[in-house]
């Protein structure tokens, strides 16, 4: 495939920027969610680890550009958006959709740039390999309302905010179509370690569904299952945070 040529200040969104550090993490959204719901993660982890969020098309200061409906296309723009940041050791984590898009972008990175993650931290989605016949995205808005109040997602002042819906659907539609479209390669694995997490009432993603993610690495895997919904992470940023720290303390040791 040829080169993506992207614009990298509207991809990569670095709030506390940590020159310093030994080690990156790489953060991508959930669906229709947006590089802010990381500002706690950069904050709790700066100077130690430099923190870049990924910011799709479609949403806040991106709201006026189209979806990138495709998990596979999504995840070339993000790995040409990252090729400046390659300078470093550097881990992904991902949260529902991000985390096979996650899982994704470290494939580019393996095969196309010799670079093998410290780590995927993948949490809250089911292993690539494994499907569900799912059709939110053809739902009409109330429908797409009605699932993202199911899983918690969205605070429920915005979910009151007509205005303020329909400039979130059409990113949320197309997320859930790129999703909900994608299929993996068979027998796709990752050089790079997964440490996947999951809640233990998440309605999109079962126990064993998540074990499953073991088949898609050649090195360690580790699997924390965490009490809640499918937005876990709320409640447990200290647990998630220190299996991140852990790992860019082993980078920094050696």
């Amino acid at each position: 495939m040829s080169a993506v040529e992207v614009d990298n200040d509207r991809w990569i969104r670095r709030f506390h920027p940590a020159p310093d550090s030994a080690t990156r993490l790489v953060c991508l959204p959930h669906a229709g969610g947006s590089a802010s719901f990381f500002f706690p993660v950069s904050r709790a982890l700066s100077p130690a680890v430099d923190v870049l969020a990924v910011q799709y098309p479609g949403r806040q200061d991106r709201h006026t550009e189209p979806t990138v409906d495709s998990v596979p296309e999504l995840a070339d723009l993000i790995f040409a958006a990252l090729r400046p940041w390659l300078d470093r050791p550097l881990a992904l984590f991902g949260h529902s959709m991000g985390a096979t898009v996650g899982f994704e972008v470290a494939r580019r990175l393996e095969q196309r740039a010799g670079i093998v993650p410290l780590a995927l931290f993948a949490s809250g989605r089911r292993a690539p390999s494994r499907y569900r016949d799912e059709l939110v995205h053809t739902k009409d808005d109330d429908g797409l309302v009605r699932e993202l109040t199911l899983l918690s997602g969205t605070d429920s002042r915005l979910l009151g905010d007509e205005e303020m819906l329909r400039m979130i659907i059409p990113a949320i539609r197309g997320d859930y179509r790129a999703i909900e479209a994608y299929r993996c390669e068979p027998g796709a694995t990752l050089r790079a370690p997964i440490v996947a997490f999951t809640g233990d009432a998440d309605p999109r993603t079962t126990l064993d569904e998540a074990q499953a993610w073991r088949e898609h690495t050649e090195s360690e895997f580790d699997l924390t299952v965490l009490s809640g919904g499918h937005f876990f992470v709320a409640n447990h940023q200290s647990e998630i945070l220190a299996a991140i720290s852990a790992r860019a303390r082993t980078v920094s040791a050696s």
